[in-house]
């Protein structure tokens, strides 16, 4: 496959600093947790009268771990699942990146967290459709000098029909799957310089009825809307499984999760009938977002699972064999082709282990 042309953009992603709501870097307005304390007291019940910001956060999640100091960066944090991981992770102290393409929706949710927390987040702009747009996120990340303790690659949509990127990839596997594998690839470094470390990447149980093809991984041939988020999905889950295999023995760990269906705004980009008819419906009856944030936070953020890697997560609980039949040479078929999609690859000279 040829490598894909690069559509050049003028709007540089960047980082929006901002003086911590409480405190300076490392503080948190709430009382710091041990390693595994479970949250009780006023944040799980405030007296009534007594309001506090927190509770709404920790409601959903029966256990928090203490991330003070850990810098912490996640993808679609503007709404839904990424917004609930993303509160929770502001709260147990982590200093948070929130990298999203709308400046408006990054300021919404950059204040919003802070509201809520006490601690206010940075953000960083980008397009995730737009491989170029990575690049130029990364690398304002990297220019910051900062560590990196946690990558959760969340971002994701639903086309109800098929579209393409100004690249000429299918959007639904550019901004789920190889915004992924290029974001992280690209970030590698600095996370193993900042070991111990995590990498989580967002699946889906519906990887279960992918049928993934290397030859026509676009969807040029037919397009279904269910297809293309599933085979999204297994690409997510072959590259976590692949990049754990590689990285083992780092101090980065990788793994996938799903979070199971979500109440959220993930197919908010089509516009009709449609959508509006199901939306409702979504809201009333799939879970909250703060709910289906439990696994996330779980391999996020236990210390007992800090080596834990190359696993699949649900309801957590970690699935053993989420392939039923593995196939190593798709998975590294897949790899080669992400990285002539993308350009990233671990860096030069990396031997992947045997």
């Amino acid at each position: 496959m040829s490598s894909v042309a690069r559509t050049p953009r003028t709007s540089a992603a960047y980082i929006a600093t901002g003086p911590k709501t409480s405190g300076s870097t490392g503080s948190s307005s709430i009382a710091t947790l041990s390693p595994t304390a479970t949250i009780t007291g006023s944040l799980q019940n405030p007296e009534p009268g007594n309001p506090n910001p927190e509770a709404r956060i920790f409601r959903m999640i029966e256990t928090i771990h203490d991330m003070t100091g850990r810098v912490c960066l996640v993808t679609g944090a503007t709404d839904g699942h990424g917004r609930a991981v993303a509160e929770a992770l502001a709260a147990a102290g982590a200093e948070l990146v929130l990298l999203g393409r709308n400046r408006q929706k990054c300021l919404a949710a950059q204040n919003g967290i802070a509201e809520a927390t006490g601690r206010k987040p940075d953000m960083l702009l980008c397009d995730l459709m737009n491989r170029t747009e990575v690049d130029r996120a990364a690398d304002e990340f990297l220019a910051s000098g900062r560590p990196l303790h946690l990558l959760v690659n969340n971002a994701g949509l639903v086309n109800l029909r098929r579209q393409v990127n100004a690249e000429g990839l299918e959007q639904t596997f550019a901004v789920n799957y190889l915004a992924t594998f290029q974001l992280t690839l690209r970030l590698f470094e600095r996370l193993r310089e900042s070991a111990p470390a995590r990498i989580v990447n967002v699946s889906s149980d519906s990887y279960k009825i992918a049928k993934l093809e290397l030859e026509d991984l676009q969807l040029e041939r037919r397009y279904s809307v269910s297809q293309a988020y599933a085979r999204s999905k297994l690409a997510i889950l072959l590259f976590t499984l692949e990049l754990a295999r590689r990285i083992e023995g780092t101090g980065v760990t990788a793994n996938a999760v799903d979070p199971g269906p979500v109440a959220s705004n993930i197919a908010a980009n089509n516009a009709g009938l449609l959508y509006s008819l199901v939306r409702p419906v979504i809201r009333s009856f799939f879970p909250s977002p703060a709910k289906a944030a439990r696994t996330c936070l779980l391999i996020a953020t236990d210390p007992t699972l800090a080596d834990s890697t190359g696993g699949y997560w649900r309801s957590r609980k970690r699935r053993d064999r989420p392939l039923a039949r593995p196939d190593p040479q798709l998975a590294e078929g897949l790899w080669r082709e992400s990285v002539v999609l993308t350009d990233a690859d671990l860096p030069a000279g990396w031997r992947p282990k045997a």
